[in-house]
């Protein structure tokens, strides 16, 4: 195990794009970190520059209390396992599992009692003798999670490992990625688009943009006290909603956005108590997406400008159409600076 510290690391390629622009980060020794953003933010380009797949244009990388700056990937001892389960084809799940101790000269019975080990542990001891072909899309990737656990690494990077697998399969995978680092206590690092994979993995979530880090705290904070705009629209499913504050009569420097996520708006009469009151508008219902146990409800407002807001509700949905008192909870209304979308309160 290690820890992880990342100095002023940045890089940018010879055609002068900043995929990662300079950034501080420490990684405790045994923490579960999600790197999570959009396409193109710069997650994976940093994972690299960790993992020594990519040099630094500046800073320093230290791992432990080496400095492996310019170190090679292959002295790092750390395990990747990528998107693509890269598993030799004409090797059985025990060669595949094994392959990596071999190179590095692991006597052949300490080899043996690894993979054993690691095959239980990941349900693939009845699989052993298969080759990749003959294996489903879940089972490969536990063989590339085991060949990445038996190696006993300094600390695990993770690159979308599960955009591959259907959400079923996912959602095992992760449990199975959770249940690996509880027993093992490693140190994790893990690059995903998914929120969902962010919030329930995660220890602490870095939120990425264009190459910059935009929040780094523990997911519920993340979720409930978002840094600005940009991750409280990116965090939480549907995104949170941005109003102009006037319109709900918050009281608030001129331009201030209002932000409220959907599950926090109620309908008609029967909506949620609040601790607070709550600012209240009509509306038109839209669209409505019934999800089998709560429906996405789409609104229009009737106030200037007919901003268009979305609320979950857990009852019989309204009609489209319909027209409808919608309340915002005045408690649980996020204020945002309107040009730079820094958060001002709560």
């Amino acid at each position: 195990m290690a820890a992880i510290r990342l100095e002023g690391i940045a890089k940018v390629y010879p055609n002068g794009h900043a995929a990662v622009r300079p950034l501080d980060l420490e990684i405790a020794d045994g923490e579960f970190l999600v790197l999570v953003g959009p396409s193109g933010c710069g997650k994976s380009t940093l994972l690299r520059l960790v993992s020594g797949l990519e040099t630094p244009t500046a800073g320093r990388i230290v791992i432990g209390d080496e400095d492996v700056t310019d170190a090679p990937p292959q002295v790092r001892d750390l395990a990747m396992v990528f998107q693509s389960y890269a598993l030799y084809p004409h090797m059985t799940v025990r060669d595949n599992l094994a392959y990596g101790l071999k190179v590095r000269g692991t006597p052949p019975a300490v080899r043996a009692e690894r993979v054993a080990a690691v095959a239980v542990a990941l349900d693939l001891h009845q699989l052993l003798d298969r080759r990749p072909a003959e294996l489903s899309g879940g089972q490969r990737q536990r063989v590339a999670l085991g060949r990445a656990m038996v190696r006993q690494p300094k600390a695990f990077l993770f690159d979308e490992p599960l955009s591959n697998l259907d959400p079923a399969l996912r959602a095992q995978a992760r449990a199975e990625i959770a249940r690996l680092h509880r027993s093992l206590a490693t140190t994790v690092v893990y690059v995903t688009h998914d929120q969902e994979e962010a919030m329930t993995l995660g220890w602490r979530v870095a939120v990425m943009r264009q190459g910059a880090i935009e929040q780094i705290a523990p997911p519920l904070t993340v979720y409930a006290q978002p840094a600005n705009t940009f991750v409280a629209r990116f965090i939480g499913a549907p995104p949170m909603n941005l109003v102009p504050a006037q319109i709900l009569g918050i009281d608030a420097p001129e331009g201030a956005l209002a932000g409220v996520r959907p599950h926090d708006i109620s309908l008609g009469t029967g909506g949620r108590p609040t601790l607070s009151g709550s600012a209240s508008v009509e509306a038109v219902v839209e669209l409505v997406e019934p999800r089998g146990h709560d429906a996405v409800v789409h609104l229009r407002l009737d106030t200037p400008g007919n901003p268009a807001v979305l609320a979950v509700v857990d009852t019989q949905p309204p009609a489209v159409g319909s027209r409808l008192r919608v309340s915002f909870p005045t408690d649980r209304i996020h204020v945002f600076d309107a040009p730079n979308g820094a958060r001002l309160r709560q």
